[in-house]
Parts: structure tokens; sequence; C-alpha cells
């Protein structure tokens, strides 16, 4: 007869492996999770982020251009000083130019203490007052302009295609962001860039297509081409391609 208290391998029972505990089992609560948790976090009963308000992360950047892309340059910056009654106040004025590269052009400037300030408030005063430019084939003017603003003159005149923008400075700056490909300028009288672009805005307001042309005259695109020497069959295709 075997001994009772005598414990062989073959009838010790089994170990049972108890379960892992977790800290909901120690404190009889659920796991608490983030801010944005389930239905234990604090933010349980109203959903959290993931509820009915939505997460932040989800929430995309709004353009105030609907969307479009628009590229900014950035003229001409200074420093100004403005003399106050404990002594001199200095700040930065900036010029910049906006334009969508699709006919879509505007300039404006701002001060501020600082440049980053200053430039985000010439940019914004920029996009407010963008005008439309009719241009040809999408790369050059229809015809030739000038613009007269203080003691600044400015010529701009078509080019054929290959010819690129012959401009310098601030006028350079304005037909990039404006989308034009090929084009002649001259300004004359004054280096004031701030002159030199709003004489620049005043030729390009100026500028004006065959087709307004043609409905403001009550006529067709290509009796306006006609007059001045070209054939009807050449006529015809240069009006068919005419978009603007």
């Amino acid at each position: 007869m075997a001994d009772e208290n005598t414990t062989g391998q073959g009838n010790q029972p089994e170990a049972v492996l108890a379960p892992e505990t977790t800290n909901a089992d120690v404190t009889g609560q659920a796991p608490r999770r983030g801010r944005g948790g389930g239905a234990g976090g604090p933010g349980g009963n109203r959903g959290g982020r993931d509820g009915g308000r939505g997460r932040r992360d989800d929430r995309r950047p709004r353009d105030d251009d609907g969307g479009e892309e628009l590229i900014e340059k950035l003229v001409h910056i200074n420093r100004v000083s403005k003399t106050v009654k404990g002594g001199k106040r200095f700040g930065f004025a900036a010029l910049v130019v906006v334009g969508d590269g699709k006919g879509r052009a505007g300039f404006g400037h701002g001060k501020a203490r600082e440049v980053p300030e200053a430039i985000s408030k010439a940019t914004a005063a920029a996009k407010k007052s963008m005008i439309r430019v009719p241009l040809r084939d999408g790369r050059t003017l229809h015809h030739d302009g000038r613009g007269h603003f203080g003691a600044g003159l400015v010529t701009v005149r078509s080019a054929p295609a290959g010819t690129g923008i012959i401009a310098g400075g601030p006028m350079r700056a304005v037909f990039e962001s404006l989308g034009v490909a090929d084009v002649v300028t001259k300004s004359n009288g004054t280096s004031n860039p701030y002159n030199m672009i709003r004489a620049t805005f005043e030729a390009l307001g100026e500028q004006t297509s065959p087709k307004s042309v043609a409905q403001r005259r009550g006529k067709k695109v290509s009796d306006l081409i006609k007059r001045g020497g070209a054939s009807d069959r050449a006529a015809e295709a240069e009006a068919a391609a005419v978009t603007e």
C-alpha cells in the first residue's frame, strides 16, 4: 500500500497556470486609454476625438484661394523708421507679387516690425488685388501696351514663341507670376520698384483680346483678323484658336 504522504511524480497533480493578471483585474476597472480612447477612457461617453466631432488630424488646411496654388514673388524689402516721442521705431516694408501662372496676377505691400509679418501682409494685399490679363495662346500678350505711374514709363510688347521674358527686376517677377513666356519690355524714367510695378500693371490692365473687341462691336473674330491683311482661311484658323 503506497504511503499517502509520499508524492510520486505520477501522482503529482498537473500545475494549473494562472491567467495573467492585468491592471483591470487588480483594480476592477477597464484599462484606460488615451484621450481619444474608446469606452474605457475619460471621453468614453462622448466618443472622444474619434466620436461625433471627428479627429483633429483629419482636418485639412483651408486655402483662401479655392485650392489653387499661387506663385509668390518677393520683389523688394527695405527697412523703414518712424519717429516717435521716445525716439525712432524701426520696421520693414515688403513688396510682393502673386499670380496663378494662368493669366491672373496682383501686387501688394505691407509694413510690420518683423520681416515675416510684413511679407504676410503684402501677400494678403496682393491676393485681394489680383486682375485677369488675356493672353494669346497662353504664352504672350495680344498687343503692345504702355503704362505710366509717377516718373516711371513702361512699354510691353508681344513676342513670338521662343523669345522668353526680356525684362529685368520687378517686371520679370510680374510676368513670371502671370504665366507669360514670351514678352519684350522696356522701362524708362525710374528704378523705383513700387512705381515700376504700378506702371506695369497699368499697362497690363489695358490689354484686350480679339474676342472681347468682337463682342463689343457685334462682329466676328475672323472679321477683325481679316482687316489685318490675313486671308479668309488664315483668319478662320486664327479665330478658332482664340480662347479668350
